[in-house]
């Protein structure tokens, strides 16, 4: 689509779960991340999303919702649709699926592409191989997920209204500095939770490598788009 009139009307859909918790500049349901870019966003909530029901549950339950608000965005104007979780790569087909423009539904969609790469997930137990297949993640690519019960992944399982942000920085560099400790031949680093990139400069200088998550690749989708409106 050209012209500019299409340019300023162009904007990102956000799916975003249904949480309280704070989201500071990074996070990708935070609406600063997108201002400080100057990229227009609009954030719609799937009610009953909760964090759990999610990431641990993986509850099918939510797949009609989910395609409910991506329609809508769609329906609405946007011209590049994402979400606020990383484990909602398990239904990356069906979402691209239900809408004509493009939908990026994780960080981990890009763990094919990249050299050498491992993951850090808010969660090990949960990342199932089938979801890590689904995402077109090369069979054994590393995963390290944060330390069970710690800061950052406590307060968003129990979707607390306050979040140490230093104490969750420590969380997300402890866990890649473990990645990194026992694969040290690793190139680069995914951060999957959306939650996460806050912290990506931290992780970076922690461990000297790369690192890439949801924002990162969606500014650069981004302006690739505004290029082509």
């Amino acid at each position: 689509m050209k012209g500019s009139d299409s340019g300023e009307k162009a904007f990102l859909g956000v799916i975003v779960l249904d949480t309280r918790f704070p989201r500071p500049p990074g996070d990708i349901g935070c609406p600063q991340t997108w201002a400080r870019a100057g990229i227009p966003v609009r954030l719609r909530v799937v009610p009953g999303a909760s964090a759990r029901r999610v990431v641990q549950e993986q509850d099918t339950a939510l797949l009609g919702p989910f395609i409910d608000a991506a329609r809508a965005l769609a329906d609405e104007g946007a011209r590049l649709i994402t979400t606020s979780c990383g484990f909602l790569a398990g239904w990356q087909t069906e979402l691209q699926a239900a809408v004509p423009v493009p939908v990026i539904t994780s960080s981990l969609l890009q763990c094919a592409e990249l050299p050498a790469s491992g993951i850090v997930t808010f969660d090990a137990t949960s990342l199932h191989p089938s979801l890590l297949r689904k995402a077109g993640v090369p069979a054994g690519t590393p995963v390290q997920g944060l330390a069970p019960g710690c800061e950052l992944q406590s307060r968003i399982l129990a979707d607390d209204t306050v979040l140490d942000l230093a104490q969750a920085q420590q969380d997300v560099v402890a866990a890649a500095m473990e990645l990194v400790s026992r694969h040290p031949h690793l190139q680069t680093l995914v951060l999957e939770c959306t939650n996460m990139p806050p912290y990506r400069a931290a992780v970076e200088q922690a461990t000297g490598r790369p690192v890439h998550d949801l924002e990162t690749w969606l500014l650069a989708r981004w302006r690739e788009l505004r290029a082509n409106l």
